[in-house]
């Protein structure tokens, strides 16, 4: 039953003909590098192209490529030992602000707005290159005595519910799969996200400064993202890495 569960779901994915979805009339781009946020789950049999693509993605520094491992996967016979359900909930988000009503893996989101099925190459490169132009909004970020320090200009007022976000995830990982859809492979896996927490809002009004306490010495990404429809992620407006 689960496995035919699986399978079914799969048919449901595939028929989405769509692999870009615009969310919004005309994209913004952020300041920074582009974030690429995957959608992917180590039981997924169509997932390892999208997490070479990802992996690919890792060497460059005008993206900051998120592998965010989803849960919804692990009844089919391989629990991913980075799911967070969480994340599942982040992409519930997405179709929802899209107008979806179903979500699925391998999915890349870019830049909030831009859906692209994971393991499209060209499709990827197209969007990113749509979301380089800047935005009038810039952050920036540093560490030190056991603090983040996030600063922001902006030249317009920000929508309502703009937040800053706080993402921390691990560089490299290499899991041997021992069951479920990729039994017996062994994948390497790049930018597992580990934390995502938002840590305040901004208005615009003001220039940002925020610090807050960090640990360890793992990756640091500062997001700024607007509120999208039905409430849920929309644009990203800026981004800064600490790696």
């Amino acid at each position: 039953m689960g496995q035919n569960k699986g399978i079914y779901m799969r048919q449901i994915l595939a028929s989405l003909s769509v692999a870009i979805t615009m969310m919004g009339a005309a994209p913004a781009s952020a300041e920074g590098p582009v974030v690429i946020e995957l959608y992917t789950s180590q039981g997924c049999s169509s997932c390892p192209p999208a997490d070479a693509l990802l992996h690919d993605l890792a060497d460059r520094d005008d993206v900051i490529p998120l592998a965010l491992h989803v849960d919804y996967w692990d009844y089919i016979g391989w629990a991913d030992s980075f799911a967070d359900p969480r994340h599942t909930v982040r992409q519930q988000g997405y179709a929802a602000a899209a107008g979806h009503n179903t979500i699925y893996t391998p999915q890349m989101v870019i830049a909030g707005q831009t859906h692209v099925i994971g393991a499209k190459p060209m499709q990827v490169a197209d969007a990113i290159k749509a979301h380089q132009a800047p935005t009038g909004v810039a952050v920036d970020a540093a560490v030190a005595g056991g603090a983040l320090t996030i600063t922001g200009t902006t030249e317009q007022a920000l929508p309502a519910g703009t937040t800053v976000q706080v993402v921390r995830f691990s560089a490299r990982e290499t899991v041997d799969i021992q069951r479920g859809e990729n039994a017996g492979r062994t994948l390497e896996y790049a930018n597992i996200v580990t934390d995502w927490q938002t840590v305040g809002e901004w208005s615009g009004a003001d220039s940002l400064q925020l610090s807050i306490p960090v640990q360890g010495d793992a990756p640091i990404v500062v997001i700024v993202q607007q509120e999208g429809a039905a409430n849920g992620p929309g644009a990203v407006l800026a981004t800064a890495v600490l790696r």
